[in-house]
């Protein structure tokens, strides 16, 4: 009798072991389909090992469900303040004369009603008609205007106080300490000033990215890259709004991996290694380390015959954990939004399991 139960637990194992539950797939199942196929027919999926020889052609590759965005780098700009339409100026002025156009007995100074610059950069001044003043800095407005002032008052002083309008404003949305509308105080403002005056990106967004949308265009960049670089320091213009939020793109992870879970990416660049690690690398019992897949989805217009491009839309990546060139290459291979790690079962956990049932069947006896 027990040679009949041996002999049934080896038809068993010898047969996919399909008997026994498992946690996750062998890699032989999972890319079974592939292998099997017949050459007259088209690949449900291609498969490519990730290895020394092949990284430079998958780096080539498009990356999937990733937005790109252009961005604006700095411009130095005169950090003075300029005038434009839609601004105020406060224009007071000052007389010695006794009996002015402007002052009434006994009064030195009179200080003028809001001037709002209008569309064509002018404001209109009694006695002197319109001045143009868009374009000008404020201690240039003063001279101009005190220049006209000369003809009807000779004694007069001018002093100018600019109010930027809206147009001279940036709205910060969302993602620091005090979103808000702020006034440009200069033509040099950046970006990075802007968002320490804000009090600086909140300390709970994952790889915080920054969006500047600017005259119906939108341009994008990581925090990260802002900080890295200060060519991208961008200057800001009258109307800019900046969002700051955090970064949307994930990955997923299954099978025999230390955890089974939507990840967020913490950096803008995500190595296959530092995503297995951010996994908790493989489960010591039960995962293939020879096993490692990556699967991913690529849009139908990406694929290409060349190798310029991915061969199939539906790819699977392989990486071997146990070979230094598997190791390096894991160090260098790329993860994209959307993709799927999954960690296969070794055989021998299922032998194991084979073993354990043959013992319990024989201690039965």
């Amino acid at each position: 009798m027990k040679h009949v139960l041996l002999l049934l637990c080896c038809a068993v194992a010898l047969s996919g072991c399909s008997f026994f539950p498992r946690g996750a797939g062998l890699q032989s199942e999972v890319l079974a389909e592939a292998r099997l196929q017949d050459s007259t027919e088209a690949p449900d999926f291609a498969v490519e090992a990730v290895t020394r020889a092949n990284l430079v052609t998958f780096l080539a590759w498009p990356v999937p469900n990733h937005q790109r965005y252009p961005w604006i780098d700095r411009v130095d700009q005169p950090n003075n303040r300029i005038i434009a339409a839609g601004d105020t100026l406060k224009i007071t002025i000052w007389s010695t004369e006794d009996n002015g156009l402007l002052t009434a007995p006994g009064q030195r100074f009179v200080t003028l009603p809001d001037m709002r610059v209008s569309s064509s950069g002018t404001i209109f001044l009694p006695y002197v008609d319109t001045v143009r003043v868009s374009g000008m800095s404020p201690e240039h407005a003063r001279a101009t205007i005190e220049a006209r002032y000369s003809n009807v008052t000779p004694s007069a002083q001018v002093q100018v106080e600019l109010i930027e309008g809206r147009q001279r404003t940036v709205s910060l949305v969302s993602g620091v300490a005090a979103p808000g509308t702020y006034p440009l105080a200069d033509n040099d403002v950046t970006l990075l000033d802007l968002i320490a005056e804000s009090g600086g990106i909140s300390a709970a967004l994952v790889n915080p990215q920054v969006r500047l949308q600017r005259g119906g265009r939108m341009f994008g960049i990581s925090a990260d890259q802002l900080l890295d670089s200060p060519s991208r320091n961008t200057t800001l213009e009258g109307g800019d709004r900046i969002f700051i939020e955090a970064d949307e793109k994930t990955f997923l992870s299954l099978g025999a991996a230390g955890q089974e879970a939507i990840h967020t990416f913490p950096k803008d660049n995500l190595t296959a290694l530092e995503a297995m690690s951010m996994i908790g690398g493989i489960e010591d019992n039960r995962a293939d380390a020879q096993g490692i897949l990556i699967l991913r989805r690529y849009p139908v217009a990406a694929v290409t015959a060349d190798r310029s491009g991915p061969d199939h839309p539906r790819t699977v990546f392989t990486i071997d954990l146990t070979s230094a060139d598997g190791l390096f290459s894991a160090d260098q291979f790329l993860i994209a939004p959307g993709d799927l790690v999954y960690v296969t079962e070794s055989p021998a956990t299922t032998f194991t399991s084979i073993l354990s049932a043959l013992g319990a069947v024989l201690r039965l006896r």
